[in-house]
């Protein structure tokens, strides 16, 4: 029988991450969870993982933002499964504000784990995966990869940064069996979601059931949101041999936003 592969999907303890991370294992592979969280909610995860698909499932708890933890994640992940055939880089934090007012420690750390750990992930993984002739990195862009909306400097500076990482990368890895690819969610009801509406709503100065209809779905032509579930059978996709030649690009999953 085939070594079961192994993807490492960063900031999966809960929303888009964890979407992703339950429908790669549904997919047999190997996964490594990582993010925060309780402890126990973390435990349970892991055992619901592998007591439904019959894979194996370690947890760490890297902070994104220090590289030398980051390379331990590596390590431990090798240590544990041989090797790594996947990089899901998911790992993601927002802060809404007018630029002037915009917090310096929010954007250094906003561009540190929405962009730079995605570059510390890929360069101690993509070798490997080169000298093997075969990897799949999914970068989680978002729509604000493509277009901006206003307060979110930071996250829409990393996002676009993420595109560029994705293109440049992709190109590296062409000639060796490695794609790269960004997926660009709209709006996904997430913790991150959701813990932006009432800033969003005090920036704008409108309630927070407006911020939903009117500048949430109100950029989403479908009027629904995104589901983790959809990004994740995305991902497994992109994980397959039918997508050996998509690379190098970045695919939309925002409801008809970007078509506007």
């Amino acid at each position: 029988m085939a070594q079961a592969k192994t993807a490492i999907v960063t900031g999966s303890t809960s929303g888009i991450g964890l979407g992703m991370a339950e429908a790669l294992a549904g997919a047999g592979m190997n996964v490594v969870l990582n993010g925060f969280g309780d402890a126990l909610v973390i435990d349970d995860i892991q055992r619901r993982l592998t007591g439904k698909f019959g894979v194996k499932v370690l947890y760490h708890p890297a902070d994104m933002t220090k590289p030398a933890e980051i390379e331990d994640l590596v390590n431990k992940a090798v240590e544990q499964f041989g090797q790594i055939d996947v990089v899901v880089n998911n790992a993601g934090i927002q802060h809404v504000s007018p630029i002037e007012e915009f917090p310096v420690e929010k954007w250094d750390a906003i561009i540190a784990i929405n962009l730079t750990s995605a570059f510390h992930m890929i360069r101690l993984t993509f070798g490997a995966m080169k000298a093997r002739k075969w990897g799949r990195i999914i970068n989680l862009a978002s729509a604000h990869g493509l277009v901006a909306s206003p307060f979110k400097s930071a996250y829409v500076a990393a996002k676009h940064g993420m595109l560029g990482l994705t293109k440049t990368v992709a190109l590296e890895g062409a000639e060796h069996g490695v794609t790269v690819n960004a997926i660009c969610p709209g709006y996904v009801k997430t913790p991150l979601v959701e813990r932006q509406i009432p800033d969003t709503a005090r920036a704008r100065g409108i309630s927070e059931e407006d911020v939903i209809r009117n500048v949430l779905l109100g950029a989403q032509p479908t009027k629904r949101f995104v589901t983790t579930e959809e990004i994740g059978a995305l991902a497994v996709f992109l994980c397959s041999d039918a997508a050996a030649s998509i690379t190098g690009t970045s695919i939309s999953m925002d409801g008809g936003w970007t078509a506007q």
